[in-house]
């Protein structure tokens, strides 16, 4: 979860789509302590004044030691603290594929899923009735990343968490936020929430049916079953509270307020206003011509409200409100927050989105790539010239539009392209072909 997750979520989440028929599977049986798989590189040891792995543990531990972990939970997760070279290799080799939201939302907000979510809502109507109320966050949001991240417990991952912190915070790429990581999971073990060899979740050591990293499990999951325990792998209760928690105090939820609404718009909407950095009262939307799907107005208020055309123009839209930024903070991943915030609507009673009337062209993953080496030699921060199209690449592509003079929509396309490799060419119609 969060911004920290970087792509990982995403690329998990390609994984993650267990039939509506699956139930919640018995907890895995306690595995043997891991042992250590491959040596590490030696470019691991380049940011820890090439100490060994051994050396970076020692140290480790004594760190944990002196943030108030006890000898007792050292000696029993150390078994479990060994380097795997396969998880470091993993985390260096992710990668994100770009869709489409219609495809991506399509499958992951499937109907199944939405149903599934409503069924658990009245499966545990009093815990999520509690967390509304003490919280502020509605059931249906608390569900939507439920099932998302797990399918309600299903899918938690199958490794070792202890493992998986280690070998990343030995590796240099995100040496110190793992670090962290690590100690927060000893925390977890120290206060009697679980033993070393429960903490079984995926391989960038996210625990529970909600994917918690270790930090957030320490500062927001609770005890809401009332055992004495926050077990977020098995508790239902104690996972509808947790999440509730981090979503209300963690990403500053704001009560009582909506998070993402379908729109309909008009063919002449100033293009350029549409982007998650504006934000103006639905009675300025309303006179541009912003109406719901059905023709109905939006309410004549206010209220802040932002614009979000995930597959530009042509595709779907979305007004985006406050609340949508706890999405974003959650996965910043404009598609999985998109994807995450339709899924809620949906459980809460929201009709299916919109389908475009033809098919949104997409620049294929070459040229996308070729456009964002083209905008980082135009001056812009795009991150990863990698061909997915991320929130800076999105920007970037919005600036070059109102240069060239073309609607500003953020989705790139082949006149853009064209117009930036310094040649003319049609804009491909909303029904191309990809």
């Amino acid at each position: 979860m969060l911004q920290t997750r970087f792509a990982i979520a995403a690329v998990a989440l390609l994984a993650c789509t267990a039939s509506a028929a699956a139930q919640l599977a018995p907890p895995p049986a306690r595995p043997a302590a891991p042992k250590a798989v491959a040596a590490p590189s030696p470019r691991a040891a380049s940011c820890h004044n090439g100490a060994s792995f051994d050396r970076f543990l020692a140290e480790l531990k004594q760190q944990a030691v002196a943030e108030g972990v006890s000898q007792r939970t050292i000696a029993e997760a150390s078994p479990y603290l060994v380097y795997d070279q396969g998880i470091v290799n993993r985390d260096r080799g992710q990668r994100v594929f770009g869709q489409l939201f219609t495809e991506f939302a399509g499958r992951m907000a499937a109907p199944y899923r939405m149903q599934n979510g409503q069924q658990h809502i009245k499966q545990h109507a009093a815990a999520f009735a509690r967390a509304e109320k003490e919280y502020g966050v509605p059931p249906a949001v608390i569900a939507a990343f439920w099932g998302l991240e797990s399918d309600f417990g299903v899918n938690m991952g199958n490794l070792p968490t202890l493992k998986s912190l280690v070998s990343l915070a030995y590796d240099c790429r995100r040496s110190e936020m793992f670090a962290k990581e690590t100690i927060a999971a000893l925390k977890i073990i120290d206060r009697g929430d679980l033993h070393p060899d429960e903490m079984i979740g995926s391989w960038a050591g996210e625990l529970g049916q909600t994917q918690f990293l270790p930090v957030h499990y320490v500062n927001y999951a609770v005890d809401y079953d009332g055992d004495g325990r926050r077990d977020l792998l098995r508790s239902e209760d104690d996972v509808i509270g947790s999440t509730a928690n981090y979503i209300a105090n963690g990403l500053k939820w704001r009560r009582g307020e909506p998070w993402l609404e379908e729109i309909k718009v008009p063919q002449n909407l100033p293009w350029d206003q549409t982007d998650l950095g504006v934000h103006l009262p639905r009675s300025k939307w309303a006179q541009f011509g912003v109406t719901y799907p059905d023709g109905r107005p939006l309410p004549n208020d206010n209220l802040p409200a932002s614009v979000l055309l995930p597959m530009g123009r042509f595709g779907p839209a979305f007004m985006a409100y406050a609340n949508f930024a706890a999405y974003t903070e959650w996965n910043n991943s404009l598609i999985y927050s998109t994807t995450a915030g339709y899924l809620a609507s949906r459980i809460a009673g929201a009709a299916p989105m919109r389908r475009p009337a033809g098919q949104v062209a997409q620049l294929p993953f070459n040229e996308l790539k070729q456009l964002q080496q083209l905008l980082v030699q135009a001056g812009f921060n795009v991150g990863k010239v990698d061909g997915v199209l991320g929130q800076q690449s999105r920007a970037a592509v919005k600036a070059m539009q109102i240069k060239y003079g073309l609607p500003a929509d953020s989705w790139p396309t082949a006149e853009l392209l064209a117009r930036m490799r310094g040649g003319t060419a049609q804009a491909q119609p909303a029904s191309a072909v990809r």
